[in-house]
């Protein structure tokens, strides 16, 4: 019997995402954003669309003498599988034994690196309570790690990679292919992959970060006041709080970049001096929730009224999840004139649209924000100000109108921002 020659595949399509500027991304990541040193192990987590990038990822680690590099994969289908057909009693369960075994990784050192880029609108259409309790469960899970994070344990980084759904969020009105390519050159932009020399110009960035918060060391402020529509808000700083940006030392001793992009600079509020009222000026997209126009109200740090036009129930929710949901654990500055704001992009990803302008966290505060944080226990972390919680959730407060004055302890006030611009 004669055998039929196979039909010839199609040639696939070619990538809309410049490949010598993803590989430069991933050379930023492992070299600035990590600082992966010789003999460290890494850990990597990212989407399987995402494939490309992590495949350059582990190259630049390897020629940067990473001992094993291990990822971790996630899918869009398997995830809203579960929604769609698990048990009830599922979604208060996570994979402890893969969070107690992360957590030991961080302990002997392991460097941790995400790459983000799945649809953040993904889990849209599904139950929010499900989606409250499948979060509280991996957050509680996760906290042992998440304490080796937040207390800045170990050099660890995040980037983005440009996945279609993704992309089709932030640009619903083109092709899928020309919706990657924008997105795409909008991340490698914003990464500042898209120089001759990207390792340089971090190198400048971070030395004009420095400028800044060495500035705010220096003044010692007690307090911030924010003022502008819908805004009048004093953020009480905590006691011994310290401010960073860009690059830093983890305890570990590795100097590394977390945030790929970053424009800010940021310290940690003291979790019972917060008082009055703020609005957002950007939507916060939250774990498939779009909440836009949050209005709250803080008394004694912790807030007590809380309101937004789109999304209040899931917002309600996340303020619900522990005592330390409703206190801050972060206030950040960054310049209307950004470039992430300038862009006029909503990426709806919390890692692009909180350096498009000033913003608060709620939640877990990061304990490298003390003077002498690496020595401080997490009593005393505490008795500073430094706040709690199984979460840490930014939104954005910041605008072309917002006014900003640092408050020292007797009561004289300093110009740090004016109509979203730095004062000094």
């Amino acid at each position: 019997m004669q055998q039929k020659t196979p039909p010839v595949a199609p040639a696939a399509a070619k990538s809309p995402i410049d490949p010598v500027k993803l590989d430069k991304l991933a050379e930023v990541a492992i070299k600035v954003g990590l600082n992966l040193q010789p003999g460290q192990d890494l850990f990597l987590t990212a989407p399987v669309a995402a494939l490309p990038l992590v495949r350059c990822l582990a190259e630049h680690a390897y020629r940067a003498g990473a001992g094993l590099v291990t990822p971790i994969m996630s899918d869009e289908e398997v995830t809203l599988a579960r929604y769609r057909y698990g048990r009830n009693a599922s979604f208060d369960r996570a994979a402890t034994w893969l969070y107690d075994g992360v957590a030991k990784a961080f302990s002997a050192n392991t460097a941790r690196l995400a790459v983000v880029g799945d649809n953040p609108m993904l889990l849209t259409e599904q139950d929010p309570a499900k989606v409250a309790r499948a979060n509280k469960a991996n957050s509680m899970a996760y906290q042992p790690a998440l304490e080796k994070i937040a207390g800045f344990d170990i050099n660890w980084n995040i980037i983005s990679f440009p996945g279609a759904s993704w992309a089709r969020q932030v640009f619903p009105a083109a092709t899928e292919k020309t919706a990657v390519k924008k997105l795409a050159d909008a991340i490698f932009a914003a990464s500042r992959v898209d120089l001759d020399d990207p390792i340089a110009a971090w190198k400048e960035h971070n030395a004009n970060l420095r400028k800044r918060y060495t500035w705010l060391n220096k003044q010692r402020f007690s307090a911030l006041h924010f003022s502008g529509p819908g805004t009048d808000l004093t953020v009480g700083l905590a006691d011994g709080h310290e401010w960073q940006g860009g690059a830093s030392k983890a305890k570990n001793g590795i100097v590394c970049n977390p945030n790929i992009p970053t424009e800010e600079v940021f310290t940690t509020p003291h979790a019972r001096r917060v008082s009055g009222h703020v609005s957002s000026t950007k939507p916060l997209s939250y774990q498939g929730t779009l909440i836009d126009d949050i209005q709250v109200r803080f008394e004694e740090g912790r807030i007590v009224e809380a309101k937004a036009s789109r999304g209040e129930n899931v917002l309600k929710k996340v303020l619900d999840t522990d005592e330390g949901a409703s206190r801050l654990g972060e206030v950040a500055l960054v310049p209307h004139s950004s470039p992430i704001s300038k862009s006029g992009l909503l990426f709806f990803n919390t890692l692009f649209d909180e350096n498009a302008a000033c913003h608060i966290a709620l939640g877990q505060c990061y304990a490298k924000c003390f003077l002498d944080g690496a020595n401080l226990t997490p009593g005393q972390i505490a008795k500073q100000g430094g706040n709690k919680s199984l979460i840490h959730i930014d939104w954005m407060i910041g605008s072309g109108k917002i006014d900003i004055d640092g408050v020292h302890e007797n009561g004289r006030r300093v110009p740090v921002f004016r109509q979203g611009e730095w004062a000094q």
